[in-house]
């Protein structure tokens, strides 16, 4: 199904107005696939991101409220979620909690951190950026709202 045909569905039940995005998970097809599957069964309920590549990619910070498509990596979507907590961290102060929120591996921080220090650092790469544990990370936490 299509992005947009699973938002009119999604509004047919619920008479929201609002705008959404459309997105999927990482930079390649195994975890894309892997996370929307995480996402969809319930256990990932939360995402990361690197702040400053928000505004080198000139797109803006996600706010609660916020309704996302997400699709697997050849666009076909899964669900549509709903932003219910954001919160900015550096790097070296995620939690165990909200690592265990994204849902990921063994749920443990030190997962978290090995996957993800890998995956910004492959996002950062392509701005020449250089992964540092300083860095500011978005901490996004989301419900499921419609499948």
């Amino acid at each position: 199904m299509s992005p947009e045909k699973m938002w009119e569905e999604y509004q047919a039940t619920t008479n929201i107005e609002s705008n959404y995005t459309s997105w999927y998970f990482c930079d390649n097809e195994h975890d894309a696939n892997e996370l929307v599957e995480l996402v969809v069964k319930g256990k990932k309920r939360a995402t990361a991101s690197v702040f400053e590549l928000y505004e080198k990619e000139n797109e803006k910070v996600p706010t609660v409220g916020k309704h996302s498509v997400i699709t697997d990596w050849y666009g076909q979507a899964r669900c549509v979620i709903k932003t219910t907590h954001v919160n900015l961290v550096s790097f070296n102060e995620v939690s165990e909690t909200y690592a265990s929120k994204e849902g990921e591996g063994d749920l443990s921080l030190e997962y978290w951190k090995k996957v993800h220090w890998e995956c910004f650092g492959r996002d950062m790469e392509s701005h020449n950026l250089i992964p540092r544990e300083s860095m500011l990370i978005v901490c996004e936490e989301f419900e499921v709202v419609f499948k």
